[in-house]
């Protein structure tokens, strides 16, 4: 099992996700989103894994690029705006392998160990 936690430092949602691994003693690896994003291929397979960049998007939050991808049909374009600039994600985003979650899903990781 190869966990790797993408996340912001002050999103607690990555906190919790950071917590629930550490207490179980599963090893992780933590990357901050806003330092280091993701390399095209790792983008790639957490949006196949998650269904699409609309589940990627993090719709709450308040950058004006969000309103204005809301509007937009090109899933390519949104694919790309999202890659250059990461904090649009919705963190955290746990990846085990081609297996990927966004947000806080406990239920889900409970499967993988």
């Amino acid at each position: 099992m190869n966990i790797q936690i993408f996340g912001k430092s002050k999103c607690f949602d990555t906190k919790k996700a950071e917590r629930y691994f550490k207490e179980r003693r599963i090893p992780f690896q933590s990357i901050d989103l806003k330092r280091y994003g993701m390399s095209p291929r790792e983008f790639e397979n957490v949006l196949r894994a998650v269904g699409g960049i609309d589940n990627l998007i993090d719709w709450t939050g308040k950058a004006p690029e969000i309103t204005l991808m809301r509007y937009m049909e090109d899933t390519r374009a949104k694919e790309d705006h999202v890659f250059e600039d990461p904090t649009l994600m919705k963190t955290p985003i746990v990846r085990n392998g081609k297996q990927a979650t966004v947000g806080y899903c406990p239920e889900i990781w409970a499967k993988w160990v």
